[in-house]
């Protein structure tokens, strides 16, 4: 693969030019759903930059790049003040999908999961509480948003995104909620064990890509975070049941 990444590289020079160095964060873009209409400041990507410099300071010193730190916390940190002043909706009660918005999106759960806001925090608390009350079908699956998003039609709900409710639920102790969350997703596996992208929210038959591997990630990732959780709850170190 690296021969893949550096060849892309070089075609990207090739036909841009000079690539410029510097990350700016502070630039619009159409989010991780790539909606479309305006470039606008979507809380994702906000996040995604948070995370690509928080875990840039952590390998600092295996890159050769202590040098740098200073200047990486420096915007990690106003990234962070940005995200908690601008991306919280005392009217939404919750996190919401972009700065100024009210609108909820399920990638904001992601605040937990990258490591932005612990478990107990209430502003984390209230957003999960939230797009599992208002963000779901009557099956209780997720949808990414219900925001216009520039598109004709309806969408199903999203697989990945209900298992990230359900690890986002584990990782701050609703551990019932998420056990109820994560057995809904899965019901919607086929007779082959294989999970597509989206579930039709009248029919509850899975519709989009087939089969999709992030659905499956997903999958994954909340089994681990509900495990983990119940080691917890049962008083036993996780680290320990991993080497079981």
């Amino acid at each position: 693969m690296y021969g893949e990444l550096l060849g892309a590289a070089q075609r990207l020079v090739e036909q841009l030019g000079e690539l410029d160095p510097v990350t700016r964060w502070k630039e619009k873009d159409q989010g991780i759903w790539e909606i479309r209409g305006e470039p606008r400041d979507f809380l994702h990507s906000k996040l995604m930059c948070w995370a690509a410099l928080d875990r840039a300071i952590a390998l600092a010193a295996q890159l050769g790049a202590r040098e740098r730190v200073p200047g990486w916390a420096a915007a990690r940190d106003e990234i962070r003040a940005a995200i908690l002043e601008r991306g919280w909706s005392d009217r939404a009660g919750a996190f919401t999908q972009a700065f100024g918005s009210e609108d909820l999106d399920a990638s904001n759960l992601m605040l937990a999961m990258a490591g932005f806001l612990p478990g107990d925090d209430p502003r984390m608390k209230a957003t999960i509480d939230a797009t599992a009350a208002r963000l779901t079908d009557e099956r209780g699956l997720v949808y990414r948003y219900l925001a216009h998003d520039g598109l004709e039609g309806e969408e199903g709900t999203f697989l990945l995104c209900t298992f990230w409710l359900a690890q986002a639920q584990a990782l701050v102790g609703e551990l019932d909620q998420a056990t109820a969350t994560f057995e809904r997703a899965v019901a919607a596996i086929n007779d082959v064990g294989l999970l597509a992208e989206e579930v039709d929210v009248g029919s509850g038959e899975m519709i989009g890509n087939f089969p999709q591997a992030f659905s499956h990630i997903g999958l994954v990732n909340a089994a681990w975070a509900i495990t983990q959780a119940q080691e917890r709850a049962a008083g036993r170190d996780p680290a320990e049941a991993d080497q079981r």
